[in-house]
């Protein structure tokens, strides 16, 4: 069994922004590492799939964190830098618009040139120059240069997930439902029952704090007030939300906000994305293929519109993200993140608030907006976070496609109440 067939190893080393050289240098290596043994089990026909618009191949993936060094670094920080291709700067820039001009987003599968060869070559190309570049900058512009290897080492584990759930759409989309990796452990336990823990309310202070690397929505720390309150001890599982689909939850509008109803029409949902009703037995695709799905594994591939329904079926709410940090303050990260190996939500187990972190990204009631006093960072930077700040719904606490050493209670995910193909739960909560 290969490092990859097993799983990628727990870490428990730190990337912040003032670490020193040797630090960095170790953190860079094997972060990129990762990105290319997460790559291992595909084929070069897998590399250049695109199933919908808002996905990217994997081979995009590879070429666009290694942009993102090869941009905020060496062009940067490089005397005389020679590009690898200056062509790139165009192909795999995502969003930037300070940088410049880039290729349509919906476009990336339509690249089979650079080849996936050359693909690994500027990845090598990158590193060369970035192993010199941390040995040589100036000592007055490393604490500068260190800031911004922890913030592409975050984007590259940003992207390592992304890998996970893009291949997982397309694979699904291919209807011999190929297997990711055939090796992953099936789910056979059993969930806790459902129990609530109740939270006394009041003044309390969220937003990372600490010298400790996070990202620019995550500040500034302040302090929120929120009223008694009450959260489920663990995500909603299969066979809870199987229950709304047998009583009609797709089918009442009165339980849908209007948009989410709009949604469910046009887009025709009957079930979360990837459930297959077969001889009246609901599977489910997974990263090693279809599978018959565990009712008590915690209900995936949701909606913040599905999410919201069930919890008004259910005659309960979602949590804010408020709420959910305030519950998660002084929690230790664990839990069935991507170092477990399983790449698949497990049901829940234990005693007392589980689930916290890993398993499933859990939909809040919050919209993604900025804390008070936040501003953007200067130039195009700045662009990472801040301009998404409208018409999305904050996420907490990380999935089983998420590194340990990546997620923290602080960490604030974004998505469109619409979306699906990510690895996204949620878990209910009420007032006192």
């Amino acid at each position: 069994m290969t490092r990859t067939q097993a799983h990628i190893e727990t870490r428990n080393r730190s990337v912040c922004p003032g670490m020193e050289r040797d630090t960095a240098a170790e953190a860079y290596r094997r972060i990129r590492h990762d990105s290319e043994l997460l790559c291992e089990p595909l084929q070069a026909e897998d590399y250049l799939l695109q199933s919908m618009p808002q996905t990217s191949p994997p081979k995009w993936h590879l070429a666009h964190v290694s942009w993102f060094f090869e941009t905020f670094l060496l062009q940067v920080y490089v005397p005389d830098y020679r590009p690898f291709q200056p062509q790139f700067r165009v192909l795999f820039n995502s969003y930037y618009e300070q940088v410049g001009p880039f290729h349509p987003r919906p476009q990336r599968g339509m690249l089979s040139r650079p080849t996936l060869e050359e693909i690994y070559r500027y990845r090598a190309w990158v590193d060369e120059q970035m192993a010199a570049l941390i040995q040589t900058v100036a000592e007055e512009y490393w604490p500068e240069v260190a800031l911004r290897i922890a913030i592409g080492l975050n984007h590259e584990q940003q992207h390592q997930e992304l890998l996970l759930t893009d291949i997982k759409h397309n694979f699904w989309v291919n209807p011999l439902f190929p297997a990711y990796r055939s090796d992953l452990p099936p789910s056979t336990e059993v969930s806790a029952p459902l129990q609530w823990h109740a939270f006394e309310g009041g003044l309390g202070c969220i937003g990372q704090r600490g010298e400790a690397f996070a990202y620019d929505n995550e500040w500034p720390r302040h302090t929120v007030y929120v009223q008694p309150y009450q959260l489920a001890s663990r995500l909603v599982n299969n066979g809870e939300f199987a229950a709304f689909i047998a009583e009609g939850g797709y089918k009442r509008p009165e339980l849908w906000l209007s948009d989410g109803w709009a949604t469910v029409q046009q887009q025709q949902w009957q079930a979360p994305l990837y459930w297959l009703k077969q001889d009246n037995d609901w599977w489910h695709f997974t990263l090693a293929g279809l599978q018959r799905f565990n009712e008590h594994e915690p209900v995936a591939h949701i909606s913040y519109y599905e999410a919201d329904a069930y919890a008004r079926w259910a005659g309960h709410r979602l949590p804010t993200e408020q709420e959910w940090e305030l519950a998660a303050a002084g929690v230790e990260v664990s839990g069935n993140l991507r170092d477990s190996g399983r790449l698949h939500p497990a049901p829940a187990g234990g005693e007392g608030l589980q689930q916290l972190f890993g398993d499933l990204w859990e939909w809040t009631a919050s919209p993604y907006t900025p804390y008070p006093g936040y501003r953007a960072p200067a130039g195009a930077l700045g662009e990472y976070n801040g301009k998404f700040m409208c018409n999305q719904m904050v996420l907490r606490g990380g999935s089983c496609a998420t590194p340990a050493e990546h997620i923290r209670a602080s960490y604030r995910n974004f998505f469109y109440p619409n979306e699906r193909w990510q690895f996204k739960g949620f878990r209910l909560a009420e007032d006192v």
